[in-house]
């Protein structure tokens, strides 16, 4: 896919009326009913799923299932065992001021050979944007070169076998948004694969409060200056 494919994809994957931008809330639950802003009914945690009871039914949203009710989407979620509805309102973005994403420029230098690495990974302590704390084991390192410095990222693998990895970089916090995510293709059978830094992310939580991302690892917070993809959210 070329770049401006891969661009209109991506916006239509963060404006679409139920996209990454429109989560207005995400609502933890216990096992007291209760009503919450914005997601009709009342709601509680039973039986590992998010349970509500709207006008009279009752419904039960185990993790990514999702419920369309009344102009909103209600999705479940979990995370390290506790049960939360989220609320996806298409009016959450206006609501915000939120309407485009900062680019930097295409930067055909930013496209880069890297070789993956798997790894033997004890598992280490990792921590979210509101500040939760779990453990999680990653796949592997890709390393590669970038303005004459040699780099790593460490990475996890999806079921499809292309690999992701979050990290910060020397624009972090003021060029960029504090960190990005990148998505990298399946390595072949020799390890190459592609870096391209064009294709680097804004993080769901530049979007909403209500994401729960995790934040890089600490090897992956490197001090280069990262100059292309995506930068901040105007």
């Amino acid at each position: 896919m070329d770049d401006t494919a891969w661009r209109e994809e991506r916006d239509a994957a963060v404006w679409a009326p139920y996209g990454i931008a429109s989560l207005a809330a995400t609502h933890w639950l216990d096992d007291t009913p209760r009503v919450f802003d914005g997601a009709p009914g009342t709601w509680r945690a039973h039986d590992g799923a998010a349970q509500g009871d709207i006008d009279g039914r009752t419904v039960a949203l185990a993790s990514g299932e999702e419920l369309h009710q009344g102009g909103v989407l209600l999705r479940g979620f979990f995370r390290d065992g506790a049960v939360a509805v989220r609320v996806l309102d298409p009016l959450a973005a206006s609501a915000r001021g939120i309407s485009r994403i900062e680019r930097f420029p295409y930067d055909p230098a930013a496209v880069r050979q890297g070789t993956f690495r798997p790894v033997d990974d004890a598992p280490v302590t990792t921590e979210s944007v509101d500040g939760h704390r779990s453990t999680a084991t990653h796949d592997g390192v890709v390393s590669f070169h970038l303005l004459g410095t040699a780099l790593e990222l460490t990475v996890d693998r999806s079921l499809d076998g292309s690999l992701s990895a979050v990290f910060s970089d020397g624009t972090s916090g003021g060029e960029s948004h504090r960190f990005r995510q990148l998505r990298l293709p399946a390595p072949d059978a020799d390890g190459a694969v592609t870096v391209d830094l064009n294709r680097a992310t804004l993080p769901p939580c530049a979007f909403s409060d209500h994401y729960v991302c995790l934040l890089p690892p600490a090897e992956n917070r490197i001090t280069v200056p990262v100059r292309a993809g995506e930068a901040l959210v105007r």
